[in-house]
């Protein structure tokens, strides 16, 4: 005869069942939820959270290239790595807080020189946040790529890489429309379109460099971007004879 410790029973649970969520809570809860999570934090239907990540259509956060303002305070994010490196640039409209991805870099083998050349190029002035571990990688004579492209002239500052964290950001401001992507940039919305995760819910490890340059720009490049340098005045002074001018 079993006893009774032998047996088992699980219940399923979910929002509805819970007395004291109004119909105004559950909505509020479910808008604050990335869609992955939604049936298992609602139903409590039991989910590995497969597929996109971003589950966002591209024609709601993709927009037409425009002149960035010269007032709009700008910064980079950058992903390092030997088979590639990539790197985006942001502006972010001061009326309403919203950030325009407006440039990328998208490049495979190459020495750090190349690389940090093709950067300085869209501004050598911004702040870039990269992907802290690129302190711990070795590329060539043991030197740490963080220190490589400090002294090739890139101001670096290491991006927050909480992973769930940043991912839960970048959902967030994709889907209150307060982040959006140039239509040119081609590279990024093909990782936009193949973001995902695996049946295990695990992110897919494949082709995500822009998409982590996006997780580092929204959780760090906006907190350090800043204003375009103004160019130097020369000042032209007479003295007696002479002109002199600086």
């Amino acid at each position: 005869m079993a006893r009774v410790t032998d047996y088992k029973a699980m219940t399923q649970i979910g929002w509805d069942d819970a007395p004291h969520l109004s119909e105004q809570a559950k909505t509020e809860l479910l808008a604050s939820t990335p869609p992955y999570l939604r049936d298992a934090r609602s139903k409590g239907i039991p989910s590995l959270g497969s597929g996109a990540i971003y589950p966002i259509p591209e024609t709601e956060i993709s927009v037409d290239p425009f002149d960035i303002p010269e007032h709009w305070k700008r910064a980079a994010a950058m992903d390092v790595g030997w088979n590639r490196t990539a790197a985006l640039w942001g502006a972010i409209n001061r009326e309403d807080g919203t950030v325009y991805i407006y440039s990328e870099y998208y490049k495979g083998s190459a020495e750090p020189a190349i690389h940090a050349q093709g950067v300085r190029a869209r501004g050598d002035w911004m702040p870039i946040a990269i992907d802290p571990a690129s302190r711990g990688r070795n590329q060539k004579d043991g030197d740490q790529l963080f220190s490589i492209y400090q002294q090739l002239g890139l101001k670096l500052l290491p991006a927050d890489n909480s992973v769930e964290a940043g991912l839960y950001t970048v959902w967030e401001m994709l889907s209150t429309g307060k982040l959006k992507i140039f239509k040119t940039l081609s590279n990024t919305l093909a990782e936009y379109r193949l973001y995902r995760r695996n049946e295990k819910g695990n992110i897919v490890k494949e082709n995500d460099h822009l998409m982590d340059c996006l997780r580092y720009f929204c959780m760090t490049s906006v907190n350090i971007a800043s204003y375009k340098p103004a160019p130097r005045r020369k000042i032209v002074r007479a003295t007696g004879n002479r002109i002199t001018g600086y």
